[in-house]
């Protein structure tokens, strides 16, 4: 059973404006990444969609060097929220604007 398209389409659509809302409401930076990682993985569904659509594996290509690329952005957010965490006590970004440690 193959899907169309279209259920592809709107299940990235609804992972978009799950972590587009998680970006805009949530000041949580743990959480914030979370919301990032959403947005990355609707991208790679939409990549994986077309194609699997058209038959043309350079999106599968993309996909793999977006999860690269997710991956370092992971690693690098981590440690600045654990920095974040160890100067500040807190991982709120509200509360941490200002760069004045």
């Amino acid at each position: 059973m193959t899907l169309a398209i279209e259920h592809v389409l709107v299940t990235s659509a609804a992972m978009l404006t799950v972590g587009m809302i998680g970006l805009l409401v949530r000041r949580n930076a743990i959480i914030m990444f979370m919301a990032v990682e959403l947005v990355l993985n609707a991208a790679n569904l939409n990549l994986i969609g077309f194609s699997r659509f058209l038959p043309d594996p350079i999106g599968q290509v993309f996909v793999v060097f977006v999860i690269v690329i997710a991956a370092a952005e992971v690693a690098v957010g981590l440690a600045i929220v654990l920095a974040l965490y160890r100067n500040r006590d807190t991982v709120m970004v509200d509360e941490a604007s200002t760069m004045k440690w």
